[in-house]
């Protein structure tokens, strides 16, 4: 979880003698599905998201939402639960606006009151019982302090993504020098899923080794043997450019070492289109995935070279199941300025666009970063586009702000990430010594999807 702050407005409680028998005060408050969630995640149970989510998760919400009317609302500030009886009539749904009463009925002690709780749902009664608090002697005032929100992070993206792609069928799957831990076992681990079949490319004596200490095996896997990485990253090219593979995998070689045998002009898997990188990120303050391209092949893309990148990310897009993705051109502003190339060519891309010469998708650009994922800020600046705030496909000036980008979303935002090489003859999985196993395999599960696609549509997405 990540934890950001908003503001909370001054509270004052009542003291003491300030608490009559017969005070009442009333509060509503909107349930939103992350309040299920925070509660299923305190206890390290199911979400909402998973049939039969236990009832514990929601009573411990319900109680919460109590705690908070009784320190915030009556008696207030100061008090102190003593003790709770709640009754739980009926579990409110998402969305629902539940209203709580109190009302103070008895003062056992000097310092102390009952309050007599009810919990109403539009559907009907979700609660009703009684807390005894212990009340402070003066009046206290909640500080205008920071109040924690919280963020989760289900990466329930990427997770929908592996879900889908488990239906398409395995992937033979060329691996280039996967030598150490991380590089093998994430085939290995695609292996025992169903999901690959791999053909692992390398010195046979190192791999074992490397599998060995993770607690793994080559059983199942194909080996070629190759004495160096160069040579591993032009015999994994060669399995698909004669069809015995259909795909490439990223080991624990240089990047640059692969992508020399991908664009090799003799013997390599050049397409009709320069070749562009694509990731896509699980971001859990986004409302779905969101494709970050290039930041990862072309250092500073001409126009030419972006038309390319943009229709090889929408291809990709589309043959995960979106119709038409909104492509946002991003640039630091929102309006053309011929001092900045980037909006002059944002500009140029989207007229493109409008004449066919990209298709399928919805471009708009520049806008700026804001603009693209926030329909807030785009409102701020009177920005009318179908892409601002529901961008699909974020498209960077240059290899570095794109590079920038994904990186800030992986490690301030939490977000994970698949990302492929696009362009080629068949899907690239250009993997960072840096990804997880869980970010290898939701990689994996992004090419076995387009390479499904490509066979329906007869070649490559």
């Amino acid at each position: 979880m990540s934890i950001g702050t908003h503001h909370l407005q001054l509270h004052t409680g009542p003291s003491r003698d300030d608490v009559r028998i017969g005070l009442t005060a009333t509060a509503e408050r909107a349930l939103q599905d992350r309040a299920f969630d925070v509660a299923a995640a305190m206890l390290g149970v199911p979400g909402r998201d998973h049939a039969g989510a236990p009832d514990a998760a929601e009573a411990l919400m319900l109680q919460g939402i109590v705690l908070d009317f009784v320190t915030r609302h009556l008696p207030g500030p100061g008090c102190r639960l003593l003790s709770e009886d709640l009754r739980l009539s009926m579990v409110p749904a998402p969305g629902d606006t539940v209203r709580v009463t109190g009302t103070v009925t008895s003062r056992p002690a000097e310092d102390s009151a009952v309050i007599a709780l009810v919990v109403e749902a539009p559907r009907g009664r979700v609660a009703e019982g009684a807390v005894t608090v212990r009340l402070p002697a003066e009046p206290v005032t909640l500080p205008p302090a920071d109040r924690p929100d919280i963020i989760l992070h289900h990466h329930r993206h990427l997770e929908a993504l592996m879900e889908r792609a488990a239906a398409a069928p395995s992937l033979s799957v060329a691996v280039a020098w996967p030598c150490d831990r991380d590089s093998l076992l994430g085939p290995l681990q695609a292996l025992r899923g169903g999901a690959i079949l791999p053909i692992l490319v390398g010195p046979r004596a190192a791999m074992e080794h490397a599998a060995a200490e993770a607690g793994a095996s080559l059983d199942g896997c194909e080996v070629v043997e190759a004495g160096t990485p160069h040579e591993a990253a032009m015999a994994a090219v060669r399995l698909c450019r004669d069809g015995r593979a259909a795909a490439l995998m990223k080991g624990s070689l240089h990047t640059d070492e692969l992508m020399a045998a991908v664009v090799s002009r003799e013997g390599g898997l050049r397409g009709t289109r320069r070749l562009s990188h694509v990731f896509a990120m699980d971001v859990a303050s986004y409302h779905k995935p969101l494709f970050i391209t290039d930041a990862a092949i072309n250092i500073a893309p001409d126009l030419a070279t972006k038309v390319d990148i943009v229709q090889n990310a929408v291809d990709t897009v589309r043959a995960l199941g979106e119709k038409a993705p909104k492509v946002a051109i991003l640039s630091a502003v929102e309006t053309v300025n011929p001092k900045i190339p980037g909006t002059l060519e944002a500009a140029a891309l989207c007229k493109m666009a409008d004449r066919g010469q990209i298709t399928g998708a919805i471009l708009d650009g520049p806008l700026a970063f804001d603009n693209a994922i926030s329909r807030a800020a785009a409102a701020v600046k009177k920005i009318t586009s179908p892409v601002a705030g529901d961008a699909d496909i974020l498209v960077a000036p240059d290899l570095e702000a794109g590079n920038m980008i994904a990186k800030q979303l992986s490690y301030l935002a939490g977000a994970d990430s698949a990302g492929l090489v696009l362009g080629a003859r068949v899907p690239v999985i250009l993997t960072s010594r840096a990804d997880s196993v869980t970010s290898r395999l939701a990689s994996i599960a992004l090419a076995r999807m387009l390479a499904a696609a490509a066979e329906r549509g007869g070649g490559h997405a």
